[in-house]
């Protein structure tokens, strides 16, 4: 086949056969410019395997009134730091767009409908003259924005929509009287299933608010931690020495649990606990054995972990309707996005939404972040007591400022007394096994999970994630696998998966050619989430435009169910919806790649694709991502703004 461009390619897109390193190698016939790709989308909306012009396409005057893209973030240079030099500056806030335009989705509607009206509850409004949403329908109804179609998602699946006259699907369900139908029948059949669990009860608000919560267990370990003041004793590290034997072997935990053994009554780190401490434990009703002994290692719950694709928790993008996409394509085991542990406790509705769990996720996890032993023991009682999960994983690789100063993410990988003091709190506070992430190191060329993977060992974990990058190095250089490797011996018996530009079936063979437990997908699954296909049946999927519009609108279906279908959680969809995009933009068809497979950080030049979806798709510009949403979900509010997130530079 041919290997060089044809002569109108411009400069920046020749060498696509592999010699310019970091640009995808795509075939000749596809390659074009950068004015030519912006004229053809810019004509207007086509049907996909469509090659003419459009009757009803859009004029593109409207189209760059309506979709301009925000203006370029800016970001705030404290007066200390104007003197230093602009290449200095420029690297050190790249990719983190502070100062994006957001717009939270209560701003798109304004004029709501009250509650008590939407619900049909037969008592008034509590708030009577004083409330400050809409009484009159009819007001309402001439208020709302258009409804986007005629089929309503939540109406068909669980036979009624509980938003009512604020649904924006509400033409499927509502009656000529304005009254919100239900179909009897789907209603009897969905009764007592629960398709999400893990929310947040609002008695356990008030009392996590209120600070009356108890925290029994974590108080008692914090106890052998700090006797004596703020120094730590040695009533830990005696203890740990009974626990230390627990994860390592399977034949020497079960050997603790013989019949010749004594019982005796201990907490978990093996120290006595006295009956006048006993004693000051409040119950409601029996004292059984289950409530003052706690679980050995070999009683809790077991997790296989060996040979699974894991889903990582992803922030913004890792929600729970995306992982539902991903579990449908063959994700075994997925977490959700990272929690805030002083959020947690402080009974914040929005961190605990990141714990939800679908019924679908059948090998589910949490991963909680914090920097201290009592925040982040009392977190872990708290999740085992009151939500269902099969494992908990502490974050020890985020790298964003924000938590890496306080001493949290990266920065436990350097404070080892602390991090001990975490894990061996959290473990014994634990039914479920406890899982750690963590990066090769902190600075670039200095890696130091080797030397903390035999302590964790000691410490209690089940499992350990491995990114094979530094803080430093973010993503501007390939992952590590070889050090993986290395990593994966020395945390044998424990299982390790690695994390690192897995993007395609080869790739994940050749990880796979480790000594690796299993493999966790991160940035591959947000551009191409049927990825997991791919590495189990062993093939690479040639997906079409059409197909892929099927996962975007299946995605925009479980948003509505997950976020609701009135304005806020149409737009509030939407938003993450475009933020996918902004990865999904990156991917290539497999038909029109030069070399297969595509690599993670090679970065596509521009293309034709073989329909005008498919060149649509492979937009990098905001507008056209709108447009995308615009098919699934309707037109965009006047006042609508975006900038992706994760606008990081993935790429150089």
């Amino acid at each position: 086949m041919e290997t060089e461009t044809t002569p109108n390619i411009p400069t920046e897109s020749h060498g696509m056969n592999g010699t310019d390193k970091g640009r995808a190698a795509i075939k000749t016939q596809f390659l074009t410019t950068k004015e030519k790709f912006h004229e053809l989308l810019d004509s207007g909306v086509k049907c996909p395997n469509d090659d003419k012009a459009s009757d009803n396409a859009v004029p593109k005057e409207t189209t760059e009134d309506s979709l301009e893209e925000p203006q370029e973030k800016k970001f705030k240079v404290d007066p200390d730091e104007q003197e230093r030099t602009r290449k200095r500056d420029s690297k050190r806030m790249r990719g983190q767009n502070k100062s994006r335009p957001h717009m939270k989705p209560t701003s798109y509607d304004n004029r709501r409908l009250c509650p008590s009206i939407i619900q049909e509850r037969e008592t008034k409004c509590v708030y009577g003259d004083k409330c400050k949403f809409i009484h009159d329908v009819a007001e309402y109804m001439a208020l709302k924005p258009a409804d986007v179609g005629e089929h309503c998602y939540l109406y068909d699946t669980f036979g009624k929509c509980h938003y009512g006259l604020s649904c924006r699907f509400a033409r499927a369900h509502i009656s000529a009287d304005l009254k919100n139908l239900a179909n009897e029948e789907r209603v009897k059949a969905m009764e007592g299933r629960t398709p999400v669990r893990n929310s947040l009860d609002k008695d356990l608000q008030w009392r996590l608010r209120k600070k009356v919560v108890p925290f029994t267990a974590s108080d008692a370990y914090m106890k052998t931690v700090f006797k004596g003041g703020h120094k730590a004793g040695e009533g830990w590290k005696k203890a740990a020495t009974a626990e230390n034997v627990d994860n390592c072997c399977s034949a020497v935990v079960h050997s603790q649990c013989s019949e010749g053994e004594k019982p005796q009554t201990t907490d978990n780190q093996g120290t006595e606990v006295s009956q006048e401490n006993l004693a000051l434990v409040k119950t409601i009703g029996p004292l059984t054995d289950a409530d003052v002994i706690k679980l050995r290692q070999c009683e809790k719950k077991q997790v296989d972990f060996k040979d699974k694709l894991y889903l990582a928790p992803l922030t913004t993008c890792g929600n729970l309707p995306f992982r539902r996409i991903c579990k449908r394509f063959g994700a075994d085991i997925t977490c959700g996005e990272m929690a805030m542990c002083t959020n947690l406790l402080q009974g914040q509705s929005s961190e605990w939404a990141l714990l939800k769990r679908h019924e679908s996720e059948d090998l589910f996890g949490v991963q909680v972040e914090g920097c201290f032993p009592d925040t982040m023991t009392r977190c872990a009682e708290l999740l085992n007591n009151k939500i269902d999960v099969d494992f908990v994983d502490i974050n020890s690789g985020c790298p964003i400022d924000l938590v890496y100063k306080k001493g949290g993410g990266c920065g436990l990988m350097t404070r080892t007394n602390k991090f001990e003091q975490i894990i061996r709190g959290m473990n014994s506070v634990l039914d479920v096994p406890l899982t750690v992430k963590i990066r090769t190191g902190v600075q670039e060329k200095a890696n130091i999970a080797h030397k903390l993977i035999p302590e964790m060992k000691k410490w209690g974990v089940s499992m350990i994630t491995l990114h094979g990058r530094s803080r430093e190095q973010r993503y501007t250089k390939s992952a590590d696998w070889d050090y993986i490797n290395t990593c994966s011996q020395l945390a044998s018996p424990i299982p390790l998966f690695g994390n690192g530009d897995i993007l395609s079936y080869y790739d994940a063979m050749k990880a796979r050619e480790t000594e690796v437990s299993g493999i966790m997908l991160a940035r591959g699954a947000l551009i191409k989430p049927w990825v997991f296909t791919e590495i189990k049946e062993r093939r690479d999927w040639d997906i079409s435009s059409s197909e892929r519009l099927d996962v975007l609108r299946d995605f925009t279906h479980y948003g509505l169910e997950h976020w609701g279908s009135d304005t806020q959680g149409l737009e509030k969809t939407r938003n993450f919806l475009l933020e996918w995009l902004s990865f999904m933009c990156r991917y290539i068809p497999v038909g029109l790649l030069e070399q297969v497979p595509q690599r993670i950080n090679e970065r596509p030049p521009y293309y034709m694709g073989r329909d005008y979806l498919e060149s649509l798709m492979a937009s990098q510009h905001v507008g056209d991502w709108i447009k995308i949403s615009e098919m699934l979900l309707g037109p965009v509010p006047k006042n609508f703004n975006f900038l992706p997130k994760h606008k990081a530079n993935a790429y150089k």
